[in-house]
């Protein structure tokens, strides 16, 4: 599997309001959503994704806002925090700016080198925008925010676990090397892939179970090239006794999926064929789209989702 895998390709999590959920997105943090669909098991449910200007692998967060879903409680067993990127000296703009939004539990902090700002997302979800170098990201400007201080994508992610060996292991298997450790946290890093390059794993054994909900990663995905890549991938975890999905079409990435060690759902996904596959550029996620199995009960699904602004 060394070398297969690319680094972090979207996460996913999980809110109880749409649209307070797509204005934190797009009006707080001034990300582009890319697409507007809906979730392949719960058409009743949108599917919302957010990132760059096309939705490049390593910079999509999407989520399932799932109506009034109770609020998840953190614990081990999760992605404990969604870090993004951001242009060296751009926290202050960042603090002044999530302030302004009314955005809560601003905290600056620096762990390994970096310098870092923790906040809350509006389900409680906890997010770090990490300063780091640009590395030939372009950032989503029409949102509001100027080149020099937008998101770039993906940092990284950090992992709450009650213990982290297993995990650890696993991310070795898929091509990541350790890396420092600072407290109860060790990062592990993948080179010769995308910037989305780290994962933190934070070992916190007298924390309870986590419970999942609003607020809560339901899945973080790792990037594969193609689909001969993600085969690949695919076998050699078979081959060391994890239990995977067949390979789902999602429509804009191709997708397998097994639980690791630690209880967190890993997802491998394709970079092709891309969020433009069936929207023009300029036009990303304005259009509901439908999955083709959906598209005869449109006129049903649109009068049961509630009304989504831009």
């Amino acid at each position: 599997m060394d070398k297969l895998i690319k680094g972090l390709h979207h996460i996913t999590s999980m809110a109880a309001d749409a649209q307070k959920n797509n204005d934190f997105f797009t009006k707080a943090l001034g990300l582009r959503r890319v697409k507007k669909t809906v979730n392949f098991d719960a058409p009743d449910v949108y599917h919302l994704y957010y990132g760059d200007e096309t939705g490049t692998p390593g910079s999509v967060m999407t989520y399932f806002p799932f109506g009034q879903m109770p609020t998840g409680t953190r614990g081990n067993g999760e992605v404990g925090v969604t870090e993004f990127a951001v242009p060296r000296g751009s926290l202050g703009f960042w603090t002044d700016r999530l302030a302004s939004h009314g955005v809560s539990e601003l905290r600056k902090d620096r762990f390994l080198g970096e310098d870092r700002l923790t906040f809350s997302g509006p389900d409680g979800d906890s997010f770090a925008l990490v300063e780091t170098e640009v590395e030939g990201r372009v950032p989503w400007t029409a949102g509001g925010v100027a080149q020099d201080v937008g998101v770039l994508g993906f940092h990284g992610a950090r992992f709450r676990l009650r213990d982290a060996a297993a995990t650890g292991e696993l991310l070795s298997f898929m091509g990541y090397q350790k890396d420092e450790t600072e407290g109860a946290v060790t990062r592990y890093r993948i080179e010769n892939g995308n910037a989305a390059r780290t994962i933190d794993l934070e070992e916190t054994p007298q924390a309870a179970p986590a419970r999942q909900g609003a607020g809560s990663v339901h899945h973080i995905a790792f990037a594969v090239e193609d689909r001969d890549a993600q085969l690949a991938v695919r076998k050699a975890l078979m081959d060391t006794g994890y239990q995977v999905t067949p390979v789902i079409d999602r429509d804009y990435f191709w997708a397998i999926y097994f639980r690791t060690p630690g209880g967190i759902l890993f997802e491998v996904a394709t970079n092709e064929p891309g969020f433009d596959r069936d929207e023009d550029t300029a036009h990303l996620g304005e259009a509901l789209k439908l999955p083709t199995r959906y598209e005869p009960h449109r006129a049903q699904i649109e009068a049961q989702l509630p009304p989504l602004d831009q």
